[in-house]
C-alpha cells in the first residue's frame, strides 16, 4: 500500500506562515484521506506500481475518482518536499533562469501571487520548467497536476485549496500567497527538479508502495 510520507520538518517548523494547526489538519486528516481513499480504490496494490504511473494511466482512461485520490496523493507529497521551514533565496543556474525568463525573483513573485490570486477555485499553483530550461508558472484545477504534461517538470508547488489556508488567512488568498512565497519555497529541491528537467539528474519521485519497501530490505 501506498503511505502518508512523514513531514522532514516539525508542524509548528513554518510558522507564522502556516500554522501548526493548519499542518497538522493538512498533513494528517486531508492528505491522509487521498491515501486511504488511493489504497482502497487499487487493492490489492502491485508491488512494482508507481504513483506517477497510476496519475497517467487514469488521466488516459478518464477514471476520474482514482485519478483524483492518486493525484492528490502525490501533489500533496510533493507539497510538504517543496517547503523549507529554511528562508533561503534561489541560486546558480535556477537563480539564472528567473532572470531570464521573469527578469529577477521580484517580477516571478508577481506573476506567481498574481495567477494564484485569479485561479478561480481549487487547484494547484507551480512553477515548472521545460526540457529546455525555460520557466513557467501554472495553474491546475482540483486535482490536476503536471504530470500528464511530459514537457514539464515542477520545481514548487503551492496549495490554493482553502484547506491549506483558511485557518490562518481566511479568503486572503493573496496575503497567504504573498507571504508563502517569501519564505516558504525550498529553492534547493527546486534546483535539483531543475536540473533534472534537462536530464541533469532525476526528477522526484513518489515512494513506492510499502510491500515493494519490505521486498527491498528483505532481498
Amino acid at each position: 500500500m501506498f503511505i502518508l510520507p512523514n513531514l522532514n520538518y516539525a508542524f509548528d517548523a513554518l510558522e507564522p506562515v502556516i500554522s501548526s494547526r493548519t499542518l497538522h489538519l493538512h498533513h494528517d486528516k486531508h492528505h491522509a484521506a487521498y491515501v486511504k481513499a488511493l489504497n482502497e480504490q487499487l487493492e490489492p496494490v502491485k508491488s512494482d506500481w508507481t504513483l506517477e504511473a497510476v496519475i497517467r494511466d487514469a488521466a488516459k482512461a478518464e477514471n476520474h475518482k482514482l485519478f483524483n485520490s492518486a493525484a492528490q496523493t502525490w501533489n500533496h507529497s510533493f507539497c510538504w518536499l517543496a517547503m523549507s521551514p529554511i528562508r533561503e533565496q534561489p541560486a546558480g543556474a535556477l537563480a539564472m533562469a528567473i532572470d531570464n525568463t521573469f527578469g529577477g525573483l521580484a517580477y516571478l513573485k508577481k506573476v506567481f501571487v498574481d495567477n494564484g490570486t485569479g485561479h478561480f477555485g481549487s487547484g494547484w499553483l507551480w512553477l515548472v520548467a521545460d526540457r529546455a530550461g525555460k520557466l513557467a508558472v501554472r495553474s491546475t484545477h482540483d486535482a490536476d497536476d503536471t504530470l500528464t504534461q511530459t514537457d514539464l517538470t515542477p520545481l514548487l508547488v503551492c496549495d490554493l485549496w482553502e484547506h491549506a489556508y483558511y485557518l490562518d488567512y481566511q479568503n486572503d488568498r493573496k496575503g497567504f500567497l504573498e507571504a508563502w512565497f517569501d519564505a516558504m519555497p525550498d529553492w534547493q529541491f527546486a534546483a535539483q527538479q531543475f536540473a533534472a528537467a534537462q536530464k541533469r539528474g532525476v526528477p522526484w519521485h513518489h515512494p513506492l508502495p510499502e510491500v515493494e519497501m519490505k521486498k527491498s530490505r528483505a532481498g
